[in-house]
């Protein structure tokens, strides 16, 4: 059985707001994340995945209505900019084979992608706003995953 992981970073967020959780997509940040749905058009997806922050919150729902996909989203809060990639493989790691989708934040995604496929976080990747990663192994595992293809919505 194999595990498909797509990771969105969310779209561009306004500068300022009263706190960083509160920044809200721009325009352009909504209609970049809508292009990167485009890649998800017709996978079977168990699940979509978002920080609690609402530039993460907006562009995961962006996401869910462009595809159709009937179940809310899961609102995880160790998907953060702050969080922890190696406490968060290990959360990851009770969803076993299937495809999921995470709309997360930097730094914490490109860390994150360093760590499912190199093993370490000493090698994160860059990944612009509404950029998609599409991981795929056979477990969620610390150097376990594959990089399929990393889509950029320009």
């Amino acid at each position: 059985m194999t595990v498909k992981l797509w990771l969105l970073r969310h779209g561009e967020a306004e500068a300022q707001a009263r706190s960083d959780a509160e920044r809200r997509l721009t325009p352009a940040g909504r209609a970049a994340v809508l292009r990167s749905a485009r890649h998800l058009e017709g996978r079977p997806l168990q699940a979509i995945f978002a920080s609690p922050y609402v530039r993460a919150q907006q562009s995961a729902a962006l996401v869910r209505e462009a595809l159709g996909f009937r179940d809310a989203v899961v609102t995880l809060p160790w998907i953060t900019p702050e969080s922890v990639p190696r406490q968060a493989l290990d959360r990851l790691a009770e969803y076993r084979a299937g495809e999921w989708l995470l709309v997360t934040h930097q730094p914490f995604v490109g860390s994150l992608l360093s760590l499912l496929l190199h093993g370490h976080v000493q090698q994160p990747l860059p990944m612009g706003t509404a950029d998609l990663a599409e991981l795929s192994g056979e477990l969620l595992l610390a150097g376990g995953m594959d990089l399929q293809a990393l889509h950029s919505p320009d």
